[in-house]
């Protein structure tokens, strides 16, 4: 009886574009006419289509692209600040296929994660947490980018890469930088694999908790505030705008529906309530401040010397730029390693774990289904590091990590189904490999993107603030430890950022390694955090720990009131695999159903 219900409900909604609303009012004007118009509202908050459900082939594919826009500034950001640490910035084409390189691995990684992984309805995009020891090592040689003049005019020294690029002293420089983040990477994204199918992220979750999270996590903004600086001082006016249209739209405006005029032959003309607005504050954002720098680019608002500014600066690059481009391994060359570069990506990998763990939860709580079990997260986590190490491959400079927004953007779209996401994976794999929509992204000007990441990485500390909520403020324990760890993290990289040359072991290396893990702030107060958390006396309860232990320790076979059972996480395998001893004693592998 029930199923029948639900398919009533899918049908009465499917014309809806994604969005279907359970109940109606029917308004009529009878100044203007007999024209009646229906208003829908969403009292109950159903989720319409469930993650293992099959929704038509034409809403599936609006629903992906919904998530791709809501998920673009995210990815396009951080693919842009790999292409300024690695100084890139100038360098149309290694940033064209920067960006290719990451939406291939975005469409890539999602994918795996929905049929693969933890088989929940997740994005996998860009992370940012890798770019921190990056943006923290500029700190420490502030001139790593600055060329002399006749760099770029000078073409007695060229080399050619794999794939055929004509190459300056400036090239080869920005390639080596690349080539080294790409074999930390592949080292950090092994690490990652081996913890989720090891099932090592219960052994973590022991000692590290929200009190070590929130420190950790809150100073990755010590750089990302430089970064957002340097992106917005272009022209503040521009990204100031950006921002505040976002925010007006996803605060201030957060209670109101958009207006959306729709007809269908059963309805007739209809309006539909959504909030259009606060899903797409920030593309809205920037597609705002995009149209009125083109004004002031036509207008003459801009001098020439205004590149970063004006709209027409990467024209050229569209016009060069190949209609096809498949990234493929060692396209930047053969990797290189750097110790210092792989100690900071080792800790944006546990990090990212943390973080991603906390996701799956997430999205499974607004999906209305179980919590995930431990074999879901060690698979999810897995496919993470697998993914990550690929991308290292490929030379993306950055790990895949889940978006935290396209949760949000499940619960207001009320579309749970991991079709949907398997659609996102493929439009993003699309973009990745059509050389052009890369090349047109770049043509984005700086100080828009710097007020999209203002937002975006405000919205962020937020998050990680959030963390917070299940541990006791009123412990004076508590407070102490993380003050302390916070204090530390801003003292000891702001130390070494005025006196660079102190630390003198009489081998480069071992400077290089050392001076990556204290300029790094999330490390130091992360480590303050994670040995006074351990060893000053307090009650798990009291940490915070036991709430994440629930979490990942929770039977989720005896749960009830969910819109679908805990085989929703398991992949399919043969069933004499399952029974296998070899196979039951892996981690990551479902247990065998009668």
């Amino acid at each position: 009886m029930g199923s029948v219900q639900d398919n009533r409900l899918k049908a009465k909604n499917e014309r809806d574009n994604c969005v279907g609303f359970e109940t109606e009012k029917m308004i009529k004007d009878t100044e203007k006419s007999d024209l009646i118009v229906q208003i829908e509202t969403d009292p109950k908050q159903h989720i319409l289509y469930k993650a293992g459900d099959h929704p038509p082939i034409y809403l599936t594919i609006f629903c992906g692209f919904q998530h791709t826009l809501v998920s673009l500034s995210g990815v396009m950001a951080v693919s842009l600040l790999v292409s300024d640490v690695t100084c890139a910035n100038l360098d149309d084409d290694i940033k064209s296929t920067l960006l290719s390189s990451t939406m291939l691995m975005s469409g890539v990684c999602t994918v795996m994660m929905c049929l693969l992984g933890s088989r929940l309805p997740l994005f996998q995009g860009a992370a940012s947490e890798f770019l921190i020891p990056l943006l923290a090592m500029q700190v420490l040689d502030k001139s790593k980018c600055d060329f002399p003049p006749k760099i770029y005019i000078d073409t007695n020294s060229t080399i050619t890469n794999t794939s055929g690029i004509h190459l300056d002293q400036h090239s080869e420089f920005i390639l080596k930088n690349i080539q080294e983040l790409q074999g930390s990477l592949v080292a950090a994204g092994a690490i990652q694999f081996l913890i989720g199918a090891t099932g090592l992220v219960s052994l973590l979750l022991k000692f590290i908790g929200p009190i070590t999270i929130v420190p950790t996590l809150l100073l990755i903004t010590v750089f990302l505030v430089r970064a957002c600086v340097k992106f917005a001082s272009v022209n503040w006016g521009i990204a100031l705008m950006v921002a505040a249209v976002s925010l007006i739209l996803s605060l201030y405006l957060s209670y109101y529906n958009t207006p959306i005029p729709m007809w269908t032959k059963k309805k007739g003309f209809h309006i539909l309530w959504f909030p259009l607005h606060q899903v797409y504050s920030i593309l809205i954002g920037i597609l705002v401040g995009w149209f009125v720098c083109g004004v002031m680019t036509v207008a003459g608002a801009f001098s020439p010397d205004d590149k970063l500014a004006r709209t027409d600066t990467g024209l050229d690059a569209i016009r060069k730029a190949d209609w096809f481009r498949l990234p493929y391994p060692d396209q930047f060359g053969s990797i290189s390693f750097s110790a210092s570069i792989f100690m900071g990506f080792f800790i944006g990998t546990i990090m990212s774990i943390l973080d991603s763990i906390g996701d799956y939860y997430a999205c499974a709580k607004i999906c209305n289904l179980p919590p995930p079990p431990a074999h879901c997260v060690n698979r999810g986590i897995a496919i993470e590091g697998f993914c990550s190490l690929i991308a290292g491959f490929l030379g993306c400079g950055h790990a895949t990590t889940t978006y935290g927004a396209n949760i949000g953007a499940i619960g207001v779209t009320k579309v749970a189904s991991r079709d949907v996401f398997i659609a996102t994976g493929v439009i993003y794999f699309i973009f990745g490999i059509i050389g052009k929509i890369s090349a047109v992204f770049l043509t984005i000007p700086y100080p828009v993107l710097g007020g999209a990441l203002i937002v975006m990485f405000g919205m962020f500390n937020g998050v990680v603030l959030s963390n917070l909520q299940v541990v006791s403020l009123s412990s004076t324990r508590n407070l102490a430890i993380m003050g302390t760890a916070i204090l530390f993290g801003f003292m000891i990289p702001y130390w070494l950022e005025t006196n660079p040359d102190a630390i003198q072991t009489g081998s480069v290396t071992s400077d290089g390694v050392i001076k990556m893990l204290l300029v790094n702030p999330n490390l130091c107060a992360g480590v303050v955090a994670c040995f006074l958390d351990n060893t000053v006396k307090g009650t798990l309860k009291e940490r915070g720990i036991e709430a994440w232990q629930i979490m990942i320790d929770d039977k989720a076979d005896n749960m009830k009131e969910f819109d679908g059972d805990v085989t929703i996480y398991d992949i399919p395998l043969p069933r004499y695999l399952k029974k296998s001893k070899v196979f039951r004693r892996l981690p990551f592998i479902p247990p065998v159903r009668e």
